[in-house]
């Protein structure tokens, strides 16, 4: 992604900026506020997690999902085959 970011990605990042102070289901306030699925939220997400541009603009948020990102993957990497718990 090169360029200025689009209103929609600005959006996806407050939401996520301003998302850990508020309770509630996220996925309605995904579709009610950016009206699109959850699903399509997300895609988009990791798209600009990966973004110099979103980087950019909010360095810190961007790094903070970055580092959640990086963390997940690294606990999945590290689970025991078939085990469960």
């Amino acid at each position: 992604m090169r360029g200025e970011l689009s209103e929609r990605d600005r959006q996806i990042l407050a939401l996520e900026t301003l998302w850990p102070r508020h309770g509630g289901a996220k996925d309605e306030v995904i579709r009610a506020q950016l009206g699109m699925s959850a699903a399509r939220y997300y895609q988009l997400l990791g798209r600009l997690i990966e973004s110099d541009d979103a980087l950019q603009y909010d360095p810190m948020l961007i790094g903070r999902l970055r580092r959640i990102r990086d963390a997940r993957a690294l606990q999945r990497s590290t689970r025991t085959p078939g085990f469960v718990g």
